[in-house]
């Protein structure tokens, strides 16, 4: 009978692998309650961010204070790091005993104690100048509300304490006020942990990082490295951030009904907090006596043990010690135990007795590892999933007397986390003293994120500009703008503000069919463009231009043209058709009418003979005549900037700007006649190719460029010019970051000090990398996978630190590309006396259209500098071609009637 008795607690006391399962994806529901701001308040499982950001690299170096508060004791520790990796601390300590007054009297009074103590401490080990500023980190076992790593008020007290005035006060603050009081050692306060976070933090070694930290002491608790986007109750949103779980009160809305015995509700019932803590109440040291005593109630009260019949010493609370329990779950020695225990308590078991007592220990120790499992089995399942990882290797510090106090808790552990969460390898690391060394790492890795953060914003600084320095380009801007338009000027304006004879806007109702050709690199394209009343329907093909070609002579170029041309518009039934002809042609030239534009010089690989200085449209017509193909109709020569207005004037008749941010940058506006000296006339409007890529060659940006952008200024093709677009677009600002890469591996703070011979190769960092890195959610693995692909062994931080250099460069450029753009706006808005301006910009360009925060950016500032104009953009689809044909349509608009023109006439 007392067999069946004992299996029948037993099985009471038996989880099953559902059931596990069950409190696992219970708990994950309660980490993500907890996590999340909305929820936050009601969670049962906090998830408090300690604001511990990185774990030790091994580098740490110097000497540490530590104070560590314990149930009866202050600890003291004086911790030495020699940078080795952390393979041998040097340690010195000592242990005041704490009176009970203490923890029960005047919070001022324990605090005063604490700095009492750390003070007797220092005049024995504080070696040199008492005057030398020492780092303290204090671990303090109890819930707190940390907003930074030196700040935490105290939510309540526990484990016994119950000192007044300290709830809801800062106790970081209250350490140091009491140390300065002593007036006798210059001490810091730099960090505030819990016991946990030093475990975790304590098994932190070189190439070796811990980001687990599991204690099963008295009580019970977790941490563990979050990704920090998840931590919404802290305001750091990249990189990783350590969160103390406080998953000991797990449990208390009723998620573990289905796991509490009767013996855990008797448990519960005689606790200081009933209702509280549940979880902890199931696994915690100071409870697994208990629950051990109550079952061994019953069953002596059944009669199933001690021969019968009730036994009082069972009904005394605290008989049985959880060290106890542990001893009696031993193979070997296990049954001596139970026995000498029980006689201790002055009874007479059995042989048998004692069997059913090992295995009623055994029970509940092994429902308390596998309950922690189904914890850990959460927290590393929660990892895995929001690194966006297929498989986690984890290492996981682990400390605590029901953990040491047998080899059994670690096995169960160990196999049944395996078993809950098999995506996840996770290797149990025994904490070697979290409360002292761990805080002594703790501290030593504040300190070296404060020094490294101090070297970071010196370096990066100079990209930041504040709203002074935009306002100050923006006026130089505009400087520069009245400078180009002048007619006659003593001063070479570094933006050349080019007319470009375009006099009006889409405004849709431009009708017909349009010739167009993109003539910007190595392909070069024709089509055919339908204006309808349902909208534009275009057809275009791509013809290769042959090396031989771009090196060639001007009339190989040109009747390569005309040949494409032909065989377009046969395949394409145009042939004898003369349509108007818009013709993009993207190189810098000297405009002198719609139809009429002299190049100035060869870029992007191109070196034809006979066309500097020649005006392109005349030798596309020569071409023409060569080839006897009389149909056609130039009206038009544009650049991609003003194509991208004109395609998007089309469907808004509002834009009245261009803006090309690509890997190059230009921009173009409607001016007033009346402002262009450099073309007669007062009537109307002209649009303005800026040209401001050479903004600033004339030294007046000189401030605005760090020792960066000189740098990648000196390697380029042509120093010193284009000084506002080697700032902004695509082509450069890879360049950038990759000097400023270069500069924090030579000051060890990324790479560990070792760049890969790619990282020193020109032009490797490609700003598609930027936009790829700057993605919102993106996963930090993924930005490793980036950076290894450039054969950069990036660690965590590293990842962290290259994002916010990519940050740095890409914001900056929106916000020269803003200021820019303010300089346009205001000067439109002033010319046309309006007190408020509405206007649309067309934009294209792969910076602005592919980078997940350019145009945030850009609007953004836009609004800060131009507070007066309402600026709506919209991105250009194929401004080079639908922009050259919209531009020969509003000309022929103003000048033809719609349609084909009649063929020409024979000679």
């Amino acid at each position: 009978m007392s067999r069946y008795q004992v299996q029948r607690v037993l099985l009471e006391l038996t989880l099953s692998l559902e059931t596990l399962q069950a409190v696992k994806g219970r708990l994950q529901e309660a980490m993500a309650e907890g996590l999340s701001r909305q929820t936050h308040a009601r969670a049962t499982v906090q998830m408090l961010p300690t604001y511990i950001c990185s774990t030790p690299d091994g580098t740490e170096k110097g000497d540490f204070l530590v104070v560590e508060l314990r149930r009866s004791h202050v600890r003291t520790l004086w911790v030495t790091l020699a940078g080795d990796g952390n393979q041998s601390p040097q340690l010195q300590d000592q242990l005041f005993d704490m009176p009970e007054d203490i923890t029960q009297g005047k919070g001022e009074a324990l605090f005063n104690f604490i700095a009492q103590c750390l003070c007797q401490f220092l005049d024995g080990v504080c070696p040199g100048d008492p005057q030398q500023r020492l780092p303290l980190g204090f671990v303090f076992p109890f819930s707190c509300r940390q907003t930074r790593l030196d700040q935490g008020e105290l939510i309540a007290w526990s484990k016994g304490f119950h000192c007044s005035e300290v709830e809801g006060q800062d106790v970081v603050q209250l350490l140091q006020a009491a140390i300065n009081k002593q007036e006798r050692y210059h001490v810091d306060v730099v960090a505030l942990m819990n016991n946990t976070v030093g475990t975790m933090m304590s098994c932190s070694t070189e190439g070796m990082p811990c980001e687990v930290g599991l204690v099963i002491d008295v009580g019970t608790n977790s941490c563990f490295m979050a990704e920090a986007w998840h931590v919404e109750m802290a305001e750091e949103t990249s990189g990783r951030m350590c969160v103390n779980t406080e998953w000991g009160s797990f449990g208390d809305n009723g998620a573990l009904s289905d796991v509490l015995t009767c013996y855990d509700q008797r448990v519960d019932e005689e606790s200081a907090k009933p209702g509280e803590k549940r979880f902890e109440k199931l696994v915690g040291g100071l409870y697994l006596g208990e629950i051990v005593r109550h079952v061994l109630a019953k069953l002596a009260a059944e009669g199933a043990l001690f021969g019968g019949g009730g036994v009082p010493v069972l009904g005394t609370k605290d008989v049985f010690k959880t060290q106890q329990v542990l001893e009696m779950i031993d193979d070997e020695a296990g049954l001596a135990t139970a026995r000498s225990t029980l006689q201790a308590l002055g009874l007479a078991p059995s042989e048998q007795d004692c069997c059913h007592v090992q295995q009623v220990c055994r029970a509940v120790v092994t429902r308390a590892a596998e309950l922690c499992a189904a914890g850990l089995a959460a927290i590393l399942s929660h990892m895995c999933q929001s690194r966006e990882l297929e498989q986690l290797k984890a290492n996981v510090g682990v400390d605590g007397a029901v953990y040491r106090g047998h080899a059994r808790f670690g096995e169960i552990l160990q196999r049944v986390t395996k078993l809950l969460a098999p995506e996840c390898i996770a290797t149990l690391i025994p904490s070697v003293d979290g409360g002292g060394r761990g805080a002594a790492m703790v501290t030593a890795v504040a300190l070296r994120l404060a020094a490294q953060r101090r070297e970071v914003d010196q370096l990066l600084a100079p990209l930041w500009l504040s709203p002074t320095d935009l306002q100050h380009v923006q006026a130089l801007m505009r400087q520069e703008m009245e400078l180009g338009l002048a007619q006659d000027t003593n001063v070479q304006a570094s933006v050349r503000m080019l007319p470009t004879y375009v006099c009006g806007t889409p405004d849709g109702t431009e009708r017909g069919d349009f010739l167009a050709l993109d003539l910007g690199g190595t392909n070069f394209r024709v089509l055919v463009v339908h204006l309808a009343q349902d909208g534009i329907h275009m057809v275009s093909e791509i013809y290769v231009i042959p090396l031989a070609v771009m090196q060639g002579t001007s009339e190989a170029l040109f009747d390569h043209i005309i040949d494409c041309i032909v065989d377009f518009q046969q395949k394409q039934g145009l042939t004898g058709q003369r349509l108007p002809l818009g013709f993009t042609f993207s190189f810098p030239c000297q405009q002198l009418g719609l139809d009429k534009a002299v190049l100035l010089s060869w870029t992007k690989g191109f070196s034809v003979s006979g066309c500097v200085g020649h005006d392109v449209v005349q030798l596309l017509r020569e071409a023409a005549q060569r080839k006897q193909h009389c149909a056609l109709d130039v009206v038009a020569v544009v650049n991609d900037t003003v194509g991208t207005m004109m395609s998007c004037g089309y469907d808004d008749p509002n834009c009245e700007i261009g803006l090309i941010v690509g890997t190059g940058t230009n921009a173009c506006y409607m001016e007033e006649m009346k402002n262009v000296g450099t073309v007669e006339g007062e009537e109307g409007r002209m649009c303005i190719n800026m040209e401001w890529g050479a903004f600033g060659d004339n030294g007046c940006l000189d401030d605005i460029f760090t020792d960066f952008d000189r740098l990648v200024d000196e390697q380029t093709i042509n120093p010193g010019k284009q000084r506002f677009e080697k700032l902004i677009s695509g082509m450069y600002l890879g360049e950038i970051v990759r000097y400023i890469l270069l500069a924090l591996v030579e000051k060890h703070i990324l790479f560990r000090g070792k760049p890969s011979p790619k990282l020193q190769t020109r032009d490797i960092f490609q700003t598609k990398f930027l936009s790829a890195i700057e993605i919102d959610g993106l996963g930090l693995r993924r930005v490793r996978a980036i950076l290894q692909d450039l054969e950069l062994d990036a660690s965590f931080e590293d990842s962290v630190l290259v994002r916010e250099v990519c940050q740095a460069v890409s914001l900056r450029a929106a916000q020269l590309c803003a200021a820019g753009l303010a300089a346009v706006t205001e000067k439109m808005r002033e010319s046309r006396g309006l007190a408020q301006l509405a206007v649309t910009v067309g934009v294209d360009g792969t910076l602005y259209k592919l980078h997940p925060r350019f145009s945030q950016h850009l609007q953004r500032t836009l609004q800060d500098l131009a507070p007066r104009c309402a600026v709506t953009f919209m991105p250009s689809e194929d401004g080079s071609g639908k922009g050259a044909a919209l531009v020969a349509a509003v000309h022929c608009r103003a000048t033809r009637p719609p349609g084909p023109l009649p063929p020409p006439q024979p000679q």
